[in-house]
């Protein structure tokens, strides 16, 4: 474990050691993970998406006994609990709340008289600008380079869009960087631009520390750069996954065919979340008024966290799809969480001294 290289807004906000986030995968990001990033000096963050209530609460204590650093949660602020998972948080002094959405600005007040750092997650400037101005302490933007649900903006024209649109709004919260990272060349390039970190998820799930099936990784490290796709089939929303065969197949499905996977899919989740129906229906309403979705896409979205889980848990791929972002062409080994966050603010450093030396 190495000592602290690179100070910026952010290690100053949330009392990390270094500017480096795992971002909050769901079904990737539990217990083993976000400790193993937390204790190599990193900020961790717990996906409960994916969890119940129950869940979450178990995790949250895991993580505490595994680690006495600072971590967080990532939530989602359209959940129909969302107010009590704010509470848990609050309740045992977790660092971090950042969001998949933005929460309303009472959660956020909330969240902040108890200390807790709001970081949510934003695709476009003017969503920044909307959060800061509401009391978000961070923001966390991902570019189209990145896994997961994603938009068509790289990460290079989306950072400096977000960082002006702030400085012209007068906020100058800190800006971690996500979509596209995984090693010291890109946290240079990203202090470079003006952001005080970088959030990365596919680096992530490709370490030891990560509780994905090992013949699931080795799957993702023969992928190359070209090997990943984004489709709007699984959810209804653009989504970055690694091409494969169950992928292909749902490209050239229509609506119809895939109606009947999409009901058992449902079934699914809510046997495994523990919802009752009114809660799930609870949830879709809050989906489409947050997201504007249609009734299609909602009924789509329940398909996310079966399949995802199909793959990244159960390792089954003719089943399930795997999130991934396109830096998966560019990872060749399993570090552990402490390698990699050691070697990736060390290569900054360097990075930076070198970059510094051709100023005259």
């Amino acid at each position: 474990m190495i000592e602290q290289l690179v100070r910026t807004p952010f290690t100053d906000l949330t009392g990390v050691r270094h500017p480096v986030v795992q971002t909050g995968m769901g079904w990737v990001s539990g217990p083993r993970l976000v400790s193993g990033t937390a204790n190599a000096g990193g900020l961790g963050i717990i996906a409960s998406a994916t969890m119940t209530f129950a869940e979450l609460e178990q995790a949250i204590v895991e993580v505490k006994g595994r680690t006495d650093q600072p971590f967080g949660v990532n939530l989602r602020a359209d959940a129909a609990d969302a107010p009590d998972r704010c509470r848990l948080l609050i309740d045992h002094g977790v660092k971090v709340a950042s969001f998949a959405l933005a929460p309303k600005p009472e959660l956020i007040a909330t969240l902040k008289e108890h200390g807790i750092v709001v970081m949510p997650s934003i695709g476009a400037a003017k969503h920044a600008v909307k959060v800061a101005s509401w009391g978000a302490d961070a923001v966390m933007v991902q570019g189209g380079e990145g896994g997961g649900h994603t938009g068509p903006v790289p990460t290079t024209l989306l950072l400096p869009s977000v960082l002006d649109a702030l400085r012209g709004a007068g906020s100058d919260i800190p800006v971690v960087a996500a979509g596209g990272f995984f090693d010291g060349r890109g946290l240079a390039a990203a202090l470079s631009y003006g952001a005080a970190g970088v959030g990365m998820g596919t680096r992530f799930l490709l370490t030891r520390d990560s509780a994905v099936p090992d013949a699931v990784k080795q799957l993702y490290l023969e992928r190359g750069l070209t090997d990943t796709v984004v489709t709007a089939k699984v959810d209804g929303m653009p989504h970055r996954m690694l091409r494969t065969d169950l992928v292909a197949e749902l490209e050239e499905t229509g609506t119809l065919q895939r109606l009947a996977p999409t009901v058992r899919r449902t079934i699914e989740f809510k046997r495994d979340s523990g919802m009752s129906w009114l809660a799930l229906a609870r949830d879709g309403r809050s989906m489409r008024k947050a997201q504007g979705r249609t009734l299609g896409q909602m009924a789509l979205a329940a398909n996310t966290p079966t399949m995802l889980k199909a793959g990244l848990v159960e390792g089954d791929t003719s089943a399930g799809v795997l999130a991934s972002g396109q830096v998966v062409g560019m990872i060749d080994d399993l570090p552990s969480c402490e390698e990699l966050v050691d070697r990736i603010v060390t290569g900054a450093a360097e990075e930076l001294r070198r970059a510094a030396s051709y100023v005259v």
